[in-house]
């Protein structure tokens, strides 16, 4: 892949590496100006309203939507994968044990290294295209049986065992609850995991293609995209929304707190995105979808939202604040009946078949991923002091 490349090592670069192009995706993108984002060549809002999970799996490992038979067979695939080795499953309950109140996404990054050891992945510069696919369709069908399964066990409860007969949504909520999900549900969860199935070169996804470049397994490369994910800056954002909502309390109390927090300048949780200049996309289907369940929870939400950008505007005049896909997913997750500690793992449960999809798009150029920093400590050669 040909990129444009500074000049020099000591070119100045923004902050974060903000809007720094750093190789080609068929992928898909991100156009914040537009409030806008694609998978490949589809609307990723119109594939999540549109088609199954499944569906778009497909779309971004294949390279094109499946036809019927091409469905069925992918979905009876993935299906089967599911199912953890018995070496795996037998050291669950440690791995559960030992990740205390981290919860299931640190224990996935352990999980995840011991299902790569026992699967037997190999490094992806060593292997072709097909071996590489497969390894990662693999490693991705069975994180949610991973995350459900470190969940169940740090509740004191037993593993679900998955089910080939319900689709990716609904098995994921039965391994979670142990009980038939309702259709509503499924198909909420189902358009939320699709929502947030990629989104452009962010923090995770980025630490994947980095270790993908570097011609390690896929395990490895999922391994550190999961612990970027964990930062709350990233991916623990959804429980940290609702809990803003809790803290508000009532309908009463929503101004005063609105304007305690922005002329304090203080972060409204789930407002403001890095890439988006106009409302995200996936907030506003989100918010349809919980608009559709109803409900005294989703109304104080959207009245939140409301007063939000209105005191916004009447404080900080010019400056655009909206509610971004935590805001509203975790309200929909919250009606859905997810306990609010499964809110990031279930964004990784989606976001690792884009993870999945870049490793393998990465691997296909030979090229390292290593750029330069810019040295700012005192001058060298300074004298080594004399140790005493």
């Amino acid at each position: 892949m040909q990129i444009n490349r500074p000049a020099s090592a000591s070119a100045e670069v923004p902050r974060g590496l903000a809007g720094v192009v750093v190789t080609d995706t068929a992928l898909g993108d991100v156009r914040g100006l537009e409030g806008f984002y694609h998978y490949r060549q589809y609307s990723a809002v119109d594939l999540a309203e549109a088609c199954g999970f499944e569906d778009v799996w497909h779309l971004m490992v294949h390279g094109e939507l499946p036809d019927a038979a091409q469905r069925a067979a992918f979905a009876a695939h993935t299906a089967e994968l599911r199912r953890l080795p018995d070496e795996i499953r037998v050291t669950l309950p440690a791995v559960a044990a030992a990740s205390g109140p981290s919860g299931p996404l640190a224990g996935l990054r352990s999980a995840l290294s011991l299902l790569g050891a026992v699967k037997g992945f190999r490094p992806v510069y060593d292997i072709d295209a097909d071996q590489r696919r497969a390894d990662a369709v693999a490693a991705a069908a069975a994180v949610p049986t991973l995350l459900t399964a470190l969940y169940r066990l740090g509740q004191g409860l037993e593993p679900v065992e998955p089910r080939t007969d319900l689709g990716y949504a609904a098995n994921y909520l039965y391994m979670l609850t142990g009980s038939q999900p309702a259709s509503d549900q499924v198909r909420a969860i189902e358009q939320y995991l699709i929502s947030t199935i990629d989104h452009g070169f962010n923090a995770s996804t980025f630490t994947a293609r980095v270790i993908a470049s570097t011609g390690a397994d896929v395990a490895a490369a999922l391994v550190g995209a999961v612990g970027a994910l964990s930062g709350p800056l990233h991916g623990g954002a959804p429980s940290r929304a609702l809990d803003t909502l809790d803290e508000i309390g009532s309908r009463d109390r929503i101004d005063q707190w609105i304007r305690n927090h922005v002329l304090a300048g203080e972060r409204i949780m789930g407002f403001g995105h890095p890439v988006y200049r106009t409302e995200d996309p996936r907030s506003r289907m989100l918010r349809n979808i919980a608009q559709q369940i109803g409900g005294p929870l989703v109304e104080f939400a959207v009245e939140v939202e409301q007063r939000v950008e209105a005191i916004l505007a009447e404080l900080k005049p010019g400056r655009e604040l909206h509610t971004n896909v935590e805001f509203y997913a975790g309200v929909v997750m919250e009606l859905c009946g997810l306990p609010r500690e499964m809110f990031t793992p279930t964004f990784a449960a989606a976001r690792v078949v884009g993870w999945s999809a870049n490793i393998l798009e990465q691997a296909q150029d030979s090229k390292i991923i290593r750029p330069a920093a810019h040295y700012v400590g005192p001058p060298p050669p300074v004298a080594v002091p004399a140790i005493a």
